[in-house]
């Protein structure tokens, strides 16, 4: 029975420590002096893509005026961006200012605002403004046969720098590519709360998703706050999808296209400071990965091809974190009774586990100072918390795919 606990322990450790050091290692060393060598579009040629840009959004007046403003900033031909915005059963103003935006502050000629009464949840509004934006598409360009088309998907709380739009729809002259995401960065950092442990973990993220395009042009999924795709990849979003973007991009992979990121297409979103928003966003988040993981469980199945190897290595394994954790906590609490070494291996655990948690708490209680150490490692393991009980949740059946906007900076 030692000797099983022994492999538990040692099996999950070395998963997690592949998961979050090996591989992003690995994926360094293989995307190492390379560069972008596709060809790109130039803003003024004249095959240009027409981009289409989707966004839904639900009781969000403290951020669409904002981002409206970045989406009519863009320096893009006029003539050859759409904005496409579906309230999601909005309660608030905000069906009020976006009307009211479209009409008197950004009189764009192709604007469209649908404002659905019933919520539903992010991915039936999007299949909805895709099928409209496809179908004007046809209709308007129908005599520019040369023309593609590509859509951008979009958050309400996501701001875009002047040229993001055209960065990141420059890659699509060649038609290898299906899809481009952007480079997420936060704003409004704070030294207390998770806003910098997060920001942290997003910069690792966005470095490892570059070396996998790079490498491989087969980045795992997108942040989804903003990306481009060939809108004759999209395909409807299926019922009660949480995490749409990752399932959109990876059925793009699965046609075998690629999907890169542009570090100089730089958005910008709000920090989350409070422990327990980042936890519900992170369950929902985790019960979506599991949700697309069951879609996509064949690739687990064949880790020997490439896109199985980096789903495997890159998602899967961080998706099964938490069990990690728990199975070395338990595994080390067992053997600690017979093994020196594994007690004092317990015994570091709780202390670091107690020490994080509590001093995380008592700081923002009582206006401790800071300590960036212990908040990454309460981060990390409330994080992992989050995919276990996300874990739990799509086990129990999704039934409402409806979202709560994040309480951001």
């Amino acid at each position: 029975m030692q000797q099983i606990a022994q492999v538990v322990f040692w099996c999950s450790a070395l998963a997690l420590t592949y998961t979050y050091v090996l591989y992003p290692l690995l994926m360094w060393w293989l995307a190492r002096g390379r560069r972008w060598q596709h060809a790109m579009h130039a803003l003024e040629d004249p095959d240009l893509p027409v981009v289409s840009v989707l966004m839904a959004a639900h009781n969000e007046e403290r951020v669409i005026g904002e981002k409206l403003y970045s989406l009519v900033q863009q320096e893009y031909p006029p003539d050859k961006l759409r904005i496409y915005v579906g309230s999601d059963g909005s309660t608030d103003r905000t069906n009020d200012l976006v009307a009211h935006a479209f009409d008197i502050h950004f009189p764009l000629p192709h604007a469209h605002f649908s404002a659905f009464r019933q919520r539903r949840g992010k991915p039936p509004v999007i299949n909805d403004l895709a099928a409209l934006a496809q179908a004007d598409f046809e209709r308007l360009y129908a005599n520019q046969p040369g023309l593609s088309h590509v859509f951008v998907l979009t958050d309400a709380s996501v701001m875009l720098e002047p040229q993001v739009l055209y960065r990141l729809v420059r890659h699509f002259k060649d038609s290898r590519i299906g899809t481009v995401d952007a480079h997420m960065r936060s704003k409004g950092l704070r030294s207390k709360g998770i806003s910098r442990s997060e920001q942290q973990y997003l910069s690792a993220e966005v470095r490892l998703k570059h070396w996998e395009s790079l490498a491989w042009g087969q980045m795992m999924g997108p942040f989804g706050g903003c990306y481009a795709l060939r809108a004759d990849l999209f395909e409807p979003i299926p019922p009660r999808s949480l995490v749409d973007d990752f399932w959109l991009v990876f059925r793009v992979l699965e046609r075998g296209y690629k999907a890169i990121n542009d570090l100089e297409a730089i958005c910008h979103e709000g920090a989350t400071h409070r422990m327990k928003d980042e936890y519900r966003r992170k369950k929902r988040i985790a019960a979506g990965s599991f949700q697309n993981l069951a879609r996509f469980r064949r690739w687990v199945l064949l880790p020997v091809t490439r896109l199985g190897f980096g789903f495997f290595s890159h998602k899967v394994l961080r998706w099964f974190g938490g069990f990690f954790l728990a199975l070395m906590f338990l595994s080390a609490g067992y053997l600690a009774f017979s093994d020196v070494f594994f007690r004092w291996v317990f015994v570091a655990m709780v202390a670091g586990t107690a020490l994080s948690l509590g001093w995380y708490f008592l700081q923002n209680r009582f206006a401790l100072r800071s300590n960036p150490v212990l908040q990454n490692v309460a981060y990390f393991l409330v994080m992992n918390a989050a995919l276990v009980d996300g874990f739990f949740k799509w086990a129990r059946g999704i039934r409402d795919n409806t979202w709560q906007r994040t309480n951001r900076e």
